[in-house]
């Protein structure tokens, strides 16, 4: 069963913590990073992404990148930025926006979870994880000696935790503020937490739905930091880390598109022809796929409904199944020549907030030749196929809105 733990946090203080709060390190570029403190000294990106502060030609593993980590974390504390919380809470944390013309609400409990919940599998994963971001990751926890930036997890649905959630966001927050992109970010501080800690015991499972590289460099951080310690006794800090739960009936997965920046010799008309003979082709003014087995193809200024028969896809295996998969596997390789989509240079990939305008402009601007409207995967899609211990193809999730960092710091 999950083990959960209320953290003595670190936290900025009520009158700075719209100045403090970031996007994920991992959200933006290093020249969008130094846009975004532009100004704005107190930006826990001087933290995350602390190449900011050095010179632009700076190596982003570089030691002085994490030497400078230290240095601004540091300094928001020695400057009463952020303030340690007297004794350890459990927090809620709700975020609410308007996603594609939909309103959305949720709201997760702020805790950490065990490392050896995480590698058993009581945390399960769907995403592969690459050994330089583990490394750069791992390198920044220890560094600092903290979790700067939470995970995102998810687990089914539970009557019990939800009618606690809703009985507390019915009182005064702890902090309460919008973001510059329009995202209300809300924090309730909770100080009675057995009752959290036990009704989580029942949970079997949790999944990670955002955050792969913070889990495996958490993990990986508290097993270096148990070998060191020769009085280790399982109850340090260093065997958690941060992280926020959110029910499964809460969240939304957005779609992840593709782009192709060449139709691999062939002319516009015999790739629709080599399409034909993979599944129906109509045109169409709706590119977003209303269901699983069918994506929108945009190809010379025009829309395609691509719809694969639905004999031919087993619906029994989770990952075959994907619509990602089924793109890879009968059009992308076969007809685009797309080789590894981890590196191969030729596809690019579109986040669904950007929606399918973003699309059109990337093919009408000549940069790509084609491109894949997406049916997003759903959130019994991704929980059968970390159940059954497998892996996504890479970028077939996109979860919206993106936590903040640096409203809740879990040191070590």
């Amino acid at each position: 069963m999950l083990r959960i733990n209320p953290f003595a946090a670190l936290r900025p203080r009520p009158d700075v913590v719209d100045k403090v709060a970031s996007v994920p390190y991992d959200v933006v570029n290093t020249q969008e990073a130094r846009e975004l403190v532009r100004g704005n000294d107190l930006s826990f990106l001087h933290v995350v992404r602390p190449e900011v502060d050095l010179p632009a030609d700076t190596d982003l593993h570089a030691d002085e990148v994490y030497e400078r980590a230290v240095i601004n974390f540091q300094r928001l504390q020695n400057d009463g930025v952020l303030i340690r919380e007297q004794k350890p809470c459990i927090y809620l944390y709700q975020l609410q926006t308007t996603l594609l013309g939909k309103q959305v609400s949720q709201t997760g409990v702020v805790c950490s979870c065990h490392i050896d919940d995480y590698n058993t599998g009581i945390i399960k994963k769907h995403e592969k994880t690459r050994k330089d971001k583990e490394d750069d990751r791992t390198r920044h926890v220890l560094t600092l000696n903290a979790n700067t930036g939470p995970v995102f997890l998810l687990y089914k649905a539970q009557p019990e935790l939800s009618t606690m959630i809703e009985k507390e966001v019915k009182t005064d927050p702890l902090y309460d503020f919008t973001a510059p992109d329009g995202v209300q970010h809300t924090i309730w501080r909770i100080e009675d937490c057995p009752p959290y800690v036990n009704a989580f015991a029942k949970v079997e499972a949790a999944y990670v739905a955002d955050g792969h590289h913070r889990s495996a460099s958490a993990a990986r951080a508290g097993a270096e930091l148990r070998e060191k310690n020769q009085n280790h006794k399982g109850d340090e800090e260093y065997n958690w880390y941060l992280t926020v739960i959110f029910s499964s009936d809460q969240l939304s997965i957005l779609p992840y598109n593709r782009v192709v920046k060449d139709l691999n010799n062939l002319t516009p008309e015999q790739l629709l022809d080599k399409v034909r003979e993979v599944g129906m082709v109509e045109a169409t003014t709706n590119p977003a796929p209303e269901n699983t087995g069918s994506c929108g193809m945009y190809l010379e200024k025009k829309w395609y409904r691509i719809t694969l028969p639905e004999s031919s896809i087993d619906r029994g295996d989770p990952v075959n199944s994907l619509d990602y998969v089924l793109l890879y596997d009968r059009i992308l390789h076969p007809i685009l020549g797309i080789g590894d989509i981890r590196t191969d240079l030729r596809i690019d990939f579109v986040g669904g907030i950007r929606g399918t305008g973003e699309l059109e402009k990337r093919v009408n601007s000549g940069e790509c030749a084609v491109a894949f409207a997406m049916h997003a995967v759903t959130i019994s899609q991704l929980i059968e196929v970390a159940d059954a211990g497998q892996i996504m193809p890479p970028k077939s999730t996109w979860f919206e809105p993106k936590l903040r960092s640096g409203l809740l710091v879990h040191t070590l």
